[in-house]
Parts: structure tokens; C-alpha cells; sequence
């Protein structure tokens, strides 16, 4: 339902929300929301605008600015993903990406830390995050101990079954951050097209997600800057989503080409409207949605 108050109590998050970011030196930036090439990601269907594409996230052009030269960078923009619908899915939503040069996945977690106790202490509302402790260094739990933990089946035999996101759903997430903000991190390598291998580790990639409540808050890794692994790790996607959807994906040339350039860096997507439900103790997105699907 339409709420003028929701209206006064979003403007203030997004001024909370671009406030840290300008405190702390990143650069706003904006990318095309509607693009010829996108991300190739198999359990991602974006909506088709003519005879080019909405955006699923603005990652690709994002990174281009990295390669470019620019050191701190965030953006808050509307993303589009089909059939994504239900209590915590909106097929239009939005979403806030930063990235870093000169960083890996460490430092993405202090800035959600930061972020998270910033938007906690600049709302108006009283019991933001009401239960949730989010003082000090917020715990931190690998996949593969996750899996020993919670899973009834092992990670390897998830991964060889497909299994792996059925199991996170059902068995894992729910118990996540439920006292305190958790970080789920070092996933299979597999399971991370984009991000960087761990080198203690080959088959471990430096990816994490933010768990509040149950609920994934933000997908964060160190950027793989290979272009030939990566170039590689999108052959493999670009296939399946032909195995699975029948469709052709292109190939993000322009992008593997400036990738070499990026360097070290990390980045980081934040999905703002989650953000706000839990900082409101909400249980639905359409509860802090300026309009909901139900609205149009």
C-alpha cells in the first residue's frame, strides 16, 4: 500500500546511505540501466528491452570504471531479474554496488560493519534492527563449515547433485545471523563465476554473503582480474544457459578486455530494499517498497 510516511523514512535511508560512502571518499557514479551484453549467469533470466537487455546488476560497466582508474566507487540503481517474485524477491529492485581498488573481500566486511551500524544509528526509528547485535566484529563461518554444521548432506555431494542452492535455502540460511549479523564466506570455487581463487586454497573462491535474520543482505568477493580464467568461467555459464533456457548469451568482450586493467579490487552488491526491511523489522519487501506489484 502506498504510504506517504514510508516516503520521508526512504529518503532518509538514502541520504544515510550515500553519506558514508561520500565520508568516506567513494566517487557516485551512474551506468547504462539498459545494455546490449550482460553478465552471463545461468540462475539469472534478465528481461529483454527490444533487442538489448535491463540490467541484472550494473557490475560489468561498473568494473569498467575500475579499469579506467577510479579507486572508490558506488552506485545505487534500479536492477531487473525475471521471475523473481515473492516475500523477499521483486522482479524490479534496487540494488547498491561499491568497489575498491588495492582491496580483497576483508575489506568489503569492515565496510559492511560500518555501513550497517551507520544506517542502524541514522534513522529516526528507535529499535532499528531490533534483536540484532551488530557491535564489534561481526562472526564470520566458511561454506564448507556451514555444510558440516546445518547441511544433512555433505558439500561435495551437494555440488556433484546440483543440490548446493536447495541446501543453502532450506538448511543453512535460516540460521544465519539471527543474534548477530554473520558472514557466510569462502565458497566452493564453482560457485563464484567472478570471483577470485583463494591462493591458499584453488578451489576455495574469496566470496562472501552478509546474513541478517536468515535473510542474504549483500554478495561480496575479491575480483578475479584473470581475463582467460574468466573468459573461461563465462564459456561454461554461456553453455549451461543454452542447455537450460535454450537461449544464447553473449560473450562481455569489451569487458575482458579492460579487466586486466582493474587490478586488485573488490566489489560488493547490496540489495537496499532488504536492507531497509530488516532495518524496520519488516518481514516483506512490500512493506518498505515505495510501490509494491500489488500497487500497479
Amino acid at each position: 500500500m502506498i504510504n506517504l510516511q514510508r516516503l520521508h523514512t526512504r529518503a532518509a535511508f538514502f541520504r544515510v546511505l550515500r553519506s558514508f560512502f561520500y565520508q568516506h571518499d567513494f566517487l557516485e557514479v551512474d551506468t547504462p540501466v539498459r545494455q546490449p551484453v550482460l553478465i552471463p549467469e545461468t540462475n539469472i533470466q534478465p528481461p529483454a528491452s527490444e533487442d538489448w537487455l535491463l540490467q541484472t546488476s550494473p557490475e560489468l560497466c561498473m568494473k569498467r570504471l575500475l579499469a579506467l582508474g577510479a579507486g572508490r566507487i558506488f552506485q545505487i540503481c534500479p536492477c531487473f531479474r525475471r521471475g523473481e517474485r515473492g516475500r523477499l524477491h521483486s522482479e524490479e529492485f534496487l540494488m547498491l554496488e561499491w568497489y575498491r581498488r588495492a582491496a580483497d573481500y576483508h575489506q568489503l566486511m569492515r565496510d559492511c560493519e560500518e555501513l550497517i551500524r551507520t544506517v542502524s544509528g541514522g534513522l529516526a526509528e528507535a529499535d532499528c534492527f531490533a534483536g540484532i547485535d551488530l557491535s564489534g566484529r561481526w562472526p564470520q563461518i566458511t561454506v564448507a563449515e556451514a555444510f558440516a554444521r546445518f547441511s544433512p548432506v555433505p558439500l561435495e555431494r551437494a555440488l556433484e547433485e546440483g543440490s548446493f542452492d536447495e541446501v543453502m535455502v532450506e538448511d543453512i540460511e535460516p540460521r544465519l545471523g539471527l543474534q548477530q549479523p554473520y558472514f557466510l564466506c569462502d565458497y566452493p570455487a564453482e560457485m563464484a563465476s567472478l570471483a577470485r581463487r583463494s591462493p591458499a586454497d584453488l578451489q576455495v573462491a574469496e566470496r562472501f554473503e552478509l546474513y541478517i535474520r536468515g535473510v542474504e543482505v549483500a554478495n561480496g568477493f575479491s575480483e578475479l582480474a584473470d581475463a582467460q580464467e574468466q573468459r573461461q568461467r563465462f564459456t561454461q555459464e554461456i553453455e549451461h544457459i543454452k542447455a537450460q533456457w535454450g537461449r544464447q548469451a553473449a560473450m562481455p568482450e569489451q569487458f575482458l578486455a579492460a579487466l586486466p586493467a582493474m587490478g586488485e579490487s573488490a566489489g560488493i552488491a547490496l540489495g537496499v530494499d532488504r536492507l531497509l526491511m530488516l532495518a524496520l523489522n519488516k518481514t516483506a519487501l512490500q512493506d518498505v517498497q515505495t510501490f509494491s506489484a500489488e500497487d500497479l
